[in-house]
């Protein structure tokens, strides 16, 4: 399987007079899983369509290993994408959806049939070849989808949310066998997708996107630990946010307000001193199943913690979230770096 880095510069688009995709700058290693992540509308599935050449560029310019293919057409790209329908042709056999491109390649019989017997093994669906794709599973169906993409061996690989037709469970598994299945080619691919979780369990690298920009480039690890802003922390699960108090942990220079998330907030535990604290009374009380999420009204606002038992609607209790699990931003929104541990913030 030949692979190749990604490289944009500058990638502009607009698009019936609005600006759609603004100065992206990117750079893709080869053989990694890249996510394109952000809210409907932020442009991730436009940048996707310029890659594979079906939308052109008004600026910029798109390089795959060392070749420019910003002016190719798609069929010229080499890259294969696999779209969020799948776009399976029903009146073909598995077999023949896989094969097709082969054949439009003038690739001969007899190496097509054996490349589609070799592709089923991968994808661990030996037997299906003569089977109608309508009479498969939506996750059998994605595999011949990610097959019928494979089968040309493409230096780049293009996801257009490929999960997102598939519940939720089938959807957990196939997560698993797509990043198996990518480790094992070692093809460089690009996923779109506006899920969270997803993103943070498959990729090598997520680029956030928001309003047709990139707002930050990094690690699962370090986007959900160290969100750029406010926006992003939000967008990553951040819900509670709270103004700095002269009592509160002091990990960050110049904090104004800190972020955190339910799942770290704890009610009337017993923590250490270098721990956020806030009291306020139960405004609410909800079983999830390994516990309870609590409602706390705090000077007027509402913050979210969990407890291993229910507590009384208007009763006082205590919010305590470690020093760890705090996020600091400054005046600006934007996220500040952690003090250094030897640094006297006095």
């Amino acid at each position: 399987m030949r692979t190749e880095a990604l490289t944009l510069n500058d990638v502009t688009i607009d698009l019936r007079q609005q600006r759609i995709l603004e100065s992206i700058h990117l750079a893709v290693d080869p053989g990694s899983f890249t996510c394109l992540l952000g809210p409907s509308g932020c442009g991730k599935t436009t940048l996707l369509r310029a890659i594979a050449g079906f939308t052109p560029l008004d600026r910029g310019d798109i390089r795959l290993g060392a070749q420019s293919i910003t002016h190719l057409p798609p069929e010229k790209r080499q890259t294969a994408m696999v779209f969020q329908s799948y776009a399976l042709w029903p009146h073909m056999s598995v077999g023949e959806n896989l094969g097709y491109p082969l054949k439009l390649r003038g690739v001969p019989r007899s190496e097509r049939q054996q490349r589609v017997a070799d592709t089923l093994q991968r994808l661990e669906l030996s037997g299906f070849e003569k089977r109608a794709v309508t009479q498969l599973s939506g996750g059998q169906r994605q595999r011949v989808a990610l097959g019928r993409a494979l089968i040309i061996d493409p230096p780049l690989l293009l996801l257009d949310e490929p999960l997102s037709n598939l519940d939720a469970a089938i959807r957990r598994s196939l997560r698993g066998e797509l990043r198996r299945l990518q480790k094992s080619l070692g093809i460089t691919t690009i996923m779109v997708t506006h899920d969270q979780e997803e993103a943070l369990q498959m990729a090598d690298q997520i680029v956030l996107m928001r309003a047709g920009q990139i707002v930050q480039v990094a690690s699962p690890q370090r986007l959900y630990q160290h969100p750029a802003d406010l926006d992003t922390a939000r967008f990553l699960g951040v819900d509670n946010i709270v103004s700095c108090e002269k009592e509160d942990p002091a990990n960050a220079r110049g904090a104004t307000q800190f972020g955190f998330r339910t799942r770290d907030a704890l009610v009337n535990a017993s923590l250490n001193a270098a721990a956020l604290n806030r009291k306020g009374r139960v405004s609410d009380c909800v079983y999830t199943g390994d516990g309870y999420q609590i409602s706390l009204s705090v000077n007027g606002d509402t913050l979210y913690a969990t407890s291993d038992s229910p507590i009384a609607l208007g009763a006082f209790a205590t919010l305590q979230v470690p020093a760890s699990a705090l996020i600091p931003f400054g005046p600006d929104n934007r996220h500040l770096p952690p003090l250094d541990r030897h640094e006297d913030i006095a």
